[in-house]
């Protein structure tokens, strides 16, 4: 349990937001999918029945999917009902910032579409760095932003924003990478894939966006700049606004 640990503004904001919209990420969800998680794992060499800790797990997709396959797994989330979506195994509800687990006690730490939401990614990564063991690995999977293109990630972060307001900022490859290397965490890989997005209407529906910040979101769209719309394939097919949002996959050892 969080254990009355005051909550800085945008851990609060995430906290509410995924409570009330828990019920959307269960079953059916695209993150059900979890063809990236065993990719990413793959060339790890994970033995059976390591220790992992999947941060912000949501309903457990990631966390689930790992104990599946014989690893001792513990799900964190800073919102109660998302824990209680995924009961078959251990879970601590505490915020990605700070870790309530002894230096050097497991063996993988993930965290999947969820960093972006993080008040501090510096204290998440400082705090991963400390958990993990010697020669450990971190999985990293999230929205993200090519490097050098500071026009398309300022429009994305407005979008962003909008849409979800617990929305804190999305970390290009290079940014989590000297986060990463801080620490004495060893950047493998660093992949971006484009992540086509349903529709708008889903976009929205998942954040339970507003009305008013709906039209703001349509506004940017119909006003992006070039640089945007090249890099987020940002276009129309059957008379619906699509897009590809880019997706980072990292792993990192630690020293």
């Amino acid at each position: 349990m969080t254990g009355g640990m005051k909550l800085d503004e945008v851990q609060q904001a995430a906290q509410e937001q995924f409570a009330r919209q828990s019920h959307r990420y269960g079953r059916g969800h695209i993150l059900e999918n979890v063809e990236d998680v065993r990719a990413g794992i793959e060339p790890l060499g994970l033995l059976r029945g390591s220790r992992v800790l999947d941060v912000v797990t949501g309903v457990g997709h990631t966390g689930l999917f790992l104990a599946s396959l014989g690893h001792d797994v513990t799900l964190a989330d800073i919102a109660a009902p998302m824990l209680e979506r995924a009961e078959e195994v251990q879970t601590r509800q505490h915020p990605a910032e700070q870790f309530p687990y002894d230096d050097g006690c497991f063996d993988l730490v993930t965290s999947r579409v969820a960093p972006h939401h993080f008040s501090s990614p510096e204290s998440f990564i400082s705090e991963t760095a400390r958990v993990l063991k010697r020669g450990g690995h971190f999985l990293l999977i999230d929205g993200s932003v090519e490097d050098d293109h500071p026009e398309a990630e300022a429009w994305l972060h407005q979008v962003e924003k909008l849409r979800d307001p617990s929305h804190h900022r999305f970390l290009t490859p290079c940014g989590w990478s000297r986060l990463c290397e801080a620490v004495g965490l060893n950047v493998l890989s660093a992949t971006l894939t484009p992540f086509k997005q349903p529709d708008l209407d889903w976009y929205f529906d998942t954040a339970a966006t507003s009305p008013e910040n709906r039209k703001k979101v349509l506004e940017l769209v119909v006003h992006a700049p070039q640089s945007a719309r090249d890099l987020f394939r940002l276009g129309e097919e059957n008379g619906k606004i699509v897009w590809c949002w880019q997706r980072l996959t990292m792993t990192a050892k630690k020293h």
